[in-house]
């Protein structure tokens, strides 16, 4: 008590003006950031804007076959994205690339082996794709993806001997594609897949199955 008197009666302090509204900016201020807050759980998540593509992990050399580790999905513009790309892996799997292929690139039917890619190369609607067993592979080793030659039946006779006039069996075929060499059987000639019109592809497969095949490089 000596201690108040001492100090004297206690005096309280008025708050400063315009308090109560600033205390009524702050309440409605957090009641706005929670509404915000519940806006943004209750709303639903938007999904990342483009289109799925099929696109390459990494370099693909010509005529590999495709695996889960060569391919990745990626998002493209939809205004990007090529006529004819893949978007499923497992609709690529298994398939061999027509010519190389960098990181990076949308994967289309027109860079896999099958009838698309035929039909672009050889440039005729019917076109298709003849997989020819050479009689040598250093020839193999001259070709690749999109070299045009003349396919030559070349087969020795009955004694034999090579005909010293080969058949002219397909002028003007394409190479799709050469199987790289670990994919061949142990000891088997080159393949390479080659497109032809229907007409053509059809005396070829049939010429190469009992003749030995050359080619001349055009």
């Amino acid at each position: 008590m000596a201690d108040e008197t001492r100090r004297g009666p206690r005096r309280w302090r008025l708050p400063p003006p315009g308090w109560r509204r600033t205390v009524a900016l702050r309440r409605a201020a957090a009641g706005l950031l929670v509404v915000l807050a519940l806006g943004l759980l209750a709303a639903p998540s938007v999904a990342p804007a483009g289109t799925p593509v099929l696109v390459a992990a990494r370099d693909l050399a010509p005529g590999v076959a495709l695996g889960p580790a060569d391919v990745t999905v990626r998002l493209l513009p939809g205004e990007l994205v090529p006529a004819g790309a893949f978007t499923e892996p497992g609709a690529v799997a298994g398939r061999q690339v027509v010519g190389g292929v960098r990181a990076g690139e949308a994967l289309t039917d027109v860079r896999l082996l099958g009838p698309v890619a035929a039909v672009a190369a050889a440039g005729v609607p019917d076109a298709a794709g003849v997989p020819v067993r050479l009689a040598d592979a250093g020839v193999a080793a001259l070709l690749t993806p999109g070299t045009r030659v003349d396919l030559v039946a070349a087969g020795a006779d009955d004694a034999g001997l090579v005909p010293a006039d080969p058949a002219l069996l397909a002028p003007g075929a394409v190479v799709l594609a050469v199987l790289p060499a670990p994919e061949r059987t142990a000891g088997s000639a080159p393949v390479v897949v080659v497109a032809l019109p229907a007409a053509l592809a059809a005396r070829v497969a049939t010429v190469s199955l009992r003749e030995e095949v050359t080619v001349t490089l055009r």
